[in-house]
Formats: structure tokens, C-alpha cells, sequence
């Protein structure tokens, strides 16, 4: 209703509204493994005293509580009773999830609480009373007569030299009242809350804690394959889209690939969009199950009648933006269908040019603000090379719209702004696949085989996944390091030539620089761009060597120029001032031995004279 009969083209929206009811009909995609919290009530409350403290009393009977008290806590009072752990310090390091989480903090006044019996000698014998109802010793007052130690006695509670400062414990639940967050990532973890001092803001934050016990699930929202992932090859660099887009702070390196912890992610997909490779790929749902729908919208929305058709990808908080424009506003054109994700960010260029392919004449990614701003940075960069391609191919218009909208007024002004570019003529039929790259290939396929000005070669902006490499054939001295590096093998030799062969297949390669990292002689340089001749897919050779054999008994040695460098950079080296030394870096190892043990035979017994190849 709100999405397409309650719109200012209401009398051109039935194309629309058959569309929608077909993707309403399509069965439920298949479910994807669960991944399980459990939380057994064990709850930290860090932050000022007053305030912790008066959360603590309210959710002692409810929950395990223990306060972690941060801060002066001079001028407050503890309970009378001890009915919960109360510490003191300095938070120092806090991680983890709902149900496993594992904080550490330094104990920094003299009195440890967790000891003190509360039985108030130290308040009585204080002639600065330095020391008041808080238990926490006011260092600014203090005289350091240590009558306080004398008076707690064998209970050992108040310590001016203590040196065991560390203590650390784990717990399932968080309630952080600081005024700065203990987490900096822009969507802290499930089992964490950060109301601030705001009083409403911590009793919504207590509510939800409240029910927080018992086990509870969510999808695994992603799968990788770590076989190729161009993160890193023997400790080179290479790509860290995915570790640098990920909000939750879920991805890390792990050498030289990656872990994604699944009770951090929250499945924003973003990793899977970046990813050059396509190994991060999204499940919930999978590419396929989103092109069925696709494919269904389309086909059904111009079986109607309709034309131009826009899709408008938005996540939970565009849709409640697209409900109140219907409701308060002009609502959607005819032409923009709404297709709801798990998150803005979790469609990439492999779904954009496949609903290209199958006949969209433009795809929107609705951005309301909610997103970590890295999301809509990243979705503007994969929009430039998906336009760039469309249009490359003769497709004119712009076919990739991220729309900035934070409120209804916003959106409106933005969806009645876009305009129809130049859809392909024949819809595909091909079906989408959870291989990333095998998808655009076979939607920038169907568009090149329709488009008004077909390419053999579209150049791309820097950072684009796809493209080639330039070797320098006069420092290239045939190592094949990048052979041994590439994750794609997209670097490949030739071991039946009858020279050393450096080949490469463009298809495969990502364009991570892993080979560019790993050449010692800096011979290889990225270029991006897409090949859509029949030669991306075949290997090609790009530099082939002369091979230098041992000048003693003709056994390959290695690459000429390899050779002839090394004997360059040696030749002023004392190692090899003797005569002859030099020409053993020309031998076989088995022969650079022999040679020397006759050269130290007596004269007239002599050795057999190296003869060139």
C-alpha cells in the first residue's frame, strides 16, 4: 500500500503492485546455520558510583550484578550490605559478546572493596577524613600517616603499596554508564549497553538488560572460503577491504587470511560487497535466493506493462522512511520498487549489474544516516565502477544512484529526482550464483552482447577489482615469486616451455597487489580495467627468460638475467676478489664444489678447464 498504491502515480502502479505480490508469493529462502548466545545474568555495571550503584540495588535480585565503580567515588555511600562484588579502578581492557565477555581493570585506590568488611575503623581513626562512607581513600587529602593500615588490622584491606593491581573476571551482560563508550566501533556488541547519563536513556538500556538471560540465536550471516582471499600471501600485503568496512569490528587478520568472529557480526554484508574476490560471500539471504527475486520482480513488473523499472534497495530503517513517504508525502514513482535487505550494504556490484542484466533500467541503495559512515563510502566507490562499465558499453544515464536521505522530506526530494537510463533490450535468464565474480561475468556478458557500443577493453578507476598487471621486462629477472603469491592464480608459469614463461589469466585476478608486493625487483605495476575479449580468459605470456646453464657440466642454473644481476652486484665484493671466484656463482652447486677441491690440489694435477655454454 504505502510502497506502491499511496503515491502520486497511484494510477500507473499496478505493474508495481503485481511485481510486489509476486516476490510476496516466492518461498522463504533456505535457512542458514544459527549462531548461539547464552547468557546466564552475570552483569557488570561500570561508571560513577552514585549512578552504578543505584542500578545495581535495582537489579540485584534479578541478575547477577557486580560494580566496577570508575572515577573519585568520594561523597557516595555503599550499601550496608554486601549483596553484590563492588570494586574500584580503572578499566583497562573490555571484549567479547553477549554471554563472553571478559573484563580487566586496575585496582587504584589503597582500599580494595572486594576485602573491606565495611566495619568503619578506618573512617574513625582518619584525622583528615580523608577516608568517608564511599570506602575509597581521598588521595588529595591524605597525609599518608598510615593509621588507616594500623586500623584495619589482620583484614588487609587497605594497602598504599599494594603491587597485585590486575584483576579481570568475565560476565555476560555490560551496562557502561561512563560518559565515553568502552567500545569506539560504531556498532558495539550484542550484550553491551552505553546509555550515558541520560536517565531515560538508562532505564530503557536496564529494561532490555532485564531480559537479557537464557540462550538466544541469530544467523551466521556470511561464509568465507579463505583459499582465495587476497588478504596476504608469506607475509605481503594485499587486501583489507573487508577489515577496514566492518563496523563491529568482526574481522581481523589471522596471517594471511582473515577471522570473522560470528558473535560480533551483525550482517551488514558490507565485507561481501568490498570483496574483490568473492571470498566473503553473504547468506542471508544468499545472491541466488536474491536473484530469484529479482528476476521475479522484473519479469512480473514488465509482463504488466511496466517500464523503467528502478530498484530501490533499502534495509529495516529505509523501510519505515518509504512507509511514512507513502503515508505523509507524494510515496514512491510507479517505477521504483522497493527491495528490502537485512542491511543497505549487503548488495554489491554482482546483484546491481545482474538486475541490469535482467532489465532494470537503475538501482537506488537507500542510505538513511543510521549506517556506519564507511557503508556509504564504500557502496559510492562499487557504484563508480558498475556505472562506469554500464556506460563504457553505451548504456547512457546513470544506473547506480546511493541515495542520502534522513527523513521523509529527504527521500522524497530523491526518488522523485531519478531519472530512467538506457536499459538493456533483452532481459537475461541466467541464473545468479554464489560465486561473485562468475555473476558479473555473466551479466557484463549479456550486456556487452546488446550494448549500443560494445568495448573490447573499459577503463576503470583505481581500486576497481578487476584489471591487469604491467611487468617490466628489463628488471624482471623471472623469479616467479608472483607465481608463488598470487591467491587467484591469476600469475601462473609454463613448466613444459623450454624457457622460464611468466603467463597471466585477467579474469582472475582481483587486482590485491599481492604480486606487486612480493616482486623484489619492483618490476609489476596494477592497471584496472576489463578485458572482454576472449583473451581475458586465456593465459598469456607476459616476460619468457633465456636460461643460463652451468658453465662446468651445462646444467640449468637459472634465468640469465638473474645470473647476469647477481653477478653484477657481486663483482666488487672481497668475498669474490680471488680468481675464478666469481665464475663458481656461474656453477651448479655440485660443481662449484669440485671446483673448489681441485683448485687446492698441488700444481700439475690440475683441473679441467670451465668452458663457457
Amino acid at each position: 500500500r504505502e510502497a506502491a498504491g499511496w503515491s502520486a502515480e497511484a494510477r500507473a502502479a499496478t505493474p508495481k503492485i503485481a511485481a510486489l505480490l509476486a516476490a510476496a508469493a516466492l518461498p522463504e529462502p533456505e535457512p542458514v546455520p544459527r549462531v548461539t548466545f547464552q547468557s546466564e545474568g552475570r552483569l557488570l555495571i561500570v561508571g560513577p558510583a552514585d549512578a552504578a550503584l543505584r542500578w545495581a540495588e535495582g537489579l540485584k535480585e534479578q541478575l547477577d550484578v557486580t560494580v566496577l565503580i570508575t572515577g573519585k567515588a568520594v561523597g557516595s555511600e555503599l550499601p550496608t550490605e554486601r549483596g553484590y562484588p563492588i570494586y574500584s579502578g580503572k578499566l583497562e581492557r573490555l571484549s567479547g559478546w553477549l554471554g563472553a565477555f571478559e573484563a580487566a581493570w586496575s585496582q587504584e585506590n589503597p582500599i580494595d572493596l572486594d576485602v573491606c568488611t565495611r566495619c568503619n575503623a578506618c573512617i574513625k581513626v582518619c584525622p583528615e577524613e580523608a577516608i568517608d562512607w564511599s570506602y575509597q581513600i581521598d588521595l588529595d587529602r591524605c597525609r599518608d600517616h598510615r593509621k588507616c593500615v594500623v586500623a584495619c588490622g589482620a583484614i588487609g584491606a587497605i594497602d598504599f603499596d599494594r603491587s597485585d593491581l590486575a584483576r579481570s573476571e568475565a560476565f555476560d551482560l555490560v551496562l557502561d554508564l561512563g560518559r565515553d563508550a568502552l567500545f569506539s566501533m560504531h556498532q558495539p556488541p550484542q550484550g553491551y549497553w552505553h546509555p550515558g547519563a541520560d536517565a531515560a536513556a538508562q532505564a530503557a538500556a536496564v529494561a532490555e538488560i532485564a531480559g537479557a538471560v537464557g540462550s538466544f540465536e541469530k544467523p551466521k550471516y556470511f561464509n568465507y572460503k579463505a583459499s582465495i582471499c587476497a588478504h596476504s600471501r608469506s607475509e605481503q600485503p594485499g587486501c583489507n577491504l573487508c577489515i577496514e568496512v566492518c563496523s563491529t569490528a568482526a574481522i581481523r587478520a589471522d596471517g594471511d587470511y582473515v577471522f570473522v568472529e560470528p558473535h560480533l557480526c551483525m550482517g551488514c554484508g558490507a565485507c561481501a560487497t568490498v570483496c574483490p574476490s568473492g571470498a566473503m560471500t553473504y547468506a542471508y539471504p544468499s545472491v541466488p535466493d536474491l536473484g530469484t527475486q529479482v528476476r521475479t520482480l522484473l519479469a512480473t513488473y514488465r509482463a504488466a506493462g511496466g517500464r523503467d523499472a528502478c530498484l530501490l534497495f533499502h534495509d529495516a530503517a529505509g523501510r519505515e522512511l518509504i512507509l511514512r513517504l507513502g503515508r505523509r508525502g507524494k510515496g514512491l514513482p510507479s517505477r521504483v520498487i522497493p527491495v528490502e535487505l537485512q542491511h543497505m550494504a549487503s548488495a554489491g556490484i554482482d546483484v546491481w549489474l545482474g538486475a541490469l542484466a535482467y532489465g532494470a533500467s537503475d538501482i537506488a541503495v537507500l542510505a538513511t544516516g543510521a549506517e556506519a559512515p564507511q557503508y556509504a563510502e564504500a557502496i559510492a566507490r562499487q557504484m563508480g565502477f558498475c556505472d562506469a562499465i554500464a556506460q563504457a558499453l553505451g548504456y547512457q544515464g546513470t544506473h547506480a544512484h546511493l541515495l542520502r536521505a534522513g527523513d521523509v522530506a529527504a527521500l522524497e526530494a530523491a526518488v522523485w529526482a531519478l531519472r530512467p537510463a538506457l536499459a538493456v533490450r533483452a532481459p537475461a535468464t541466467f541464473h545468479w550464483t554464489a560465486d561473485k565474480r562468475a555473476t558479473i561475468a555473466l551479466a557484463v556478458e549479456h550486456l556487452l552482447a546488446h550494448a549500443p557500443t560494445p568495448q573490447s577493453t573499459i577503463a576503470l578507476a583505481a581500486g576497481a577489482p578487476f584489471g591487469t598487471i604491467v611487468v617490466n621486462r628489463d628488471t624482471c629477472t623471472m623469479c616467479l615469486a608472483c607465481v608463488g603469491a598470487c591467491p587467484e592464480g591469476a600469475t601462473l608459469d609454463h613448466p613444459q616451455a623450454e624457457r622460464p614463461e611468466l603467463r597471466f589469466i585477467e579474469t582472475k585476478c582481483v587486482q590485491c597487489g599481492i604480486c606487486a608486493a612480493t616482486c623484489p625487483e619492483d618490476a609489476i605495476t596494477l592497471e584496472p580495467r576489463m578485458l572482454l575479449t576472449a583473451a581475458a580468459r586465456e593465459p598469456r605470456v607476459l616476460n619468457e627468460a633465456a636460461i643460463f646453464n652451468c658453465i662446468r657440466c651445462g646444467k640449468p642454473l637459472g634465468t640469465e638475467k638473474m645470473v647476469g644481476n647477481m653477478l653484477a652486484r657481486l663483482a666488487g665484493h672481497s668475498m669474490f676478489a680471488a680468481p675464478g671466484a666469481l665464475d663458481r656463482l656461474k656453477m651448479c652447486a655440485d660443481c662449484r664444489v669440485i671446483d673448489m677441491m681441485q683448485s687446492e690440489l698441488p700444481t700439475g694435477r690440475g683441473t679441467a678447464t670451465a668452458r663457457e655454454p
